[in-house]
């Protein structure tokens, strides 16, 4: 089984990303592909290695933690690994934990692929087997958690997925004063389930107009 694999990212898509380790390409399903897109240099990448009858499928992890918390999700039924993803590209490991071992179902309803049935058996099958740190400050509130969702009014990337497309769009050459303008075009209408890859795309639509 592989457990991580390092080197130089050579391609992105919306879903994964392309690894290069020893001139062999290597496909793994990321959370947030464009938080490598900035990174030139050889990366770690945790992996979970998921094999189905038609297929052998990685899925990767910037951190241990992100990928314990895959492996937890996917031990709670009616979780499979793209749904996991998902929990995973909306909020940090410890913030999920959080608001699972608040017992909060509406936090945990805002994770996409989430219903309220899930979120209650995700709160019975993982709240005692979870040991990651609690953020700073305390367990979060559900301002707190659609903040790190969606991202701060101002736009400068205090939120998960704001962050990570904010970083995505830098790295192809955008300036902060652009990305400041295509993010005061959007907050309006940013939903708290929304996406990385979603608001990339939004944000691309606000820069293509100009």
């Amino acid at each position: 089984m592989i457990d991580y694999l390092r080197g130089p990212v050579v391609h992105m898509e919306a879903e994964y990303i392309v690894m290069d380790v020893r001139d062999i390409g290597y496909r793994v399903f990321v959370p947030n592909p464009y938080v490598f897109a900035a990174k030139e240099e050889a990366v770690t990448v945790y992996i979970h290695h998921h094999v189905r009858e038609d297929a052998i499928l990685l899925f990767g992890f910037e951190s241990r933690e992100q990928q314990t918390l895959f492996r937890k999700l996917l031990d709670v039924s009616g979780i499979g690994p793209r749904v996991a993803l998902g929990v995973l590209s909306a909020g940090k490991p410890e913030s999920v934990v959080s608001a699972i071992q608040q017992e909060n179902i509406g936090l945990l309803t805002k994770l996409p692929g989430i219903g309220k049935k899930t979120a209650q058996r995700m709160i019975l099958d993982l709240k005692d087997k979870l040991f990651f740190a609690i953020p700073e400050g305390g367990l979060l509130t559900a301002a707190g958690f659609a903040a790190e969702l969606a991202g701060d009014a101002d736009g400068q990337g205090a939120g998960t997925a704001w962050k990570e497309a904010r970083e995505g769009l830098a790295a192809l050459g955008y300036t902060a004063a652009e990305l400041d303008k295509a993010w005061n075009g959007l907050q309006e209408s940013v939903k708290p389930d929304e996406t990385v890859d979603s608001l990339m795309k939004r944000a691309l639509q606000q820069l293509f107009k100009g």
